[in-house]
């Protein structure tokens, strides 16, 4: 089993780091913690009917967000919503939400009701414990999940290449998500709560909506979506 004990090298494509006033960056921390202290991570029992799945992406000066809407039981895509709004916030590493959240907040008011939301990037997995999955599943009190295909922060060991495998992953003295290994032959992802689940629950939402894809379905299908609508395709449905 490969140790992962180094910084993360981030594998998806951001815009340069921009600056960003000292205060702002304050305020910024100061939110992040404020929505971090205020998470729920005790087990919440309730019916997995619909699940969301959350991606966005930049395409020059505008931030792209489309929802699924997927069908647990049938695993039919019940409904997408797609959102494209002006930039307004800079790309700083750690901070990603401020920028992505107004879309994605949007998105999810046309999206119509849902049981949780799988979020592509971190839930708790963040330095200050508030990525996109925690800040927007703070704010709108949902059940949230992170489900991101490269880790930000943390150490891991290497999950066994068997379906369904998991390892701890730590940061600091925390242990911050789950390292799973959705399929054999492929990069495991990274799962960690984000708001109104624990660690276990947030694990069992991502292996209950996956397929034959390294990815949940919701977010694999926003992933792709995404890709069609950043270039102007129009991909709303139901």
């Amino acid at each position: 089993k490969t140790c992962h004990d180094r910084p993360s090298l981030r594998s998806t494509v951001h815009p340069r780091q921009e600056r960003v006033e000292p205060e702002v960056l304050a305020r910024w921390k100061e939110k992040q913690e404020e929505l971090a202290a205020r998470v729920i991570t005790t087990l919440v029992h309730h019916e997995l009917t619909h699940v969301a799945g959350v991606d966005c992406a930049f395409a020059g000066d505008a931030s792209v967000a489309v929802a699924v809407l997927w069908d647990v039981a049938s695993q039919d895509v019940v409904r997408v919503r797609s959102v494209r709004r002006k930039v307004t916030v800079p790309y700083r590493t750690g901070f990603l939400s401020f920028r992505e959240g107004p879309a994605v907040h949007e998105v999810l008011d046309r999206l119509g009701p849902f049981d949780a939301a799988i979020f592509d990037g971190q839930g708790l997995a963040h330095p200050r414990r508030c990525g996109l999955a925690t800040h927007v599943g703070v704010e709108r009190d949902i059940v949230a999940v992170g489900c991101a295909k490269s880790r930000l922060v943390g150490t891991y060991v290497d999950p066994p290449n068997q379906t369904g495998m998991v390892t701890d992953l730590h940061h600091r003295d925390d242990v911050v998500g789950r390292v799973v290994r959705t399929r054999e032959g492929t990069k495991p992802v990274f799962v960690s709560g984000g708001h109104r689940c624990d660690l276990d629950q947030a694990t069992a939402i991502v292996r209950a909506t996956r397929t034959r894809y390294r990815l949940p379905e919701p977010t694999r299908l926003a992933d792709k979506l995404v890709a069609k609508a950043k270039l102007g395709e129009v991909v709303d449905t139901g």
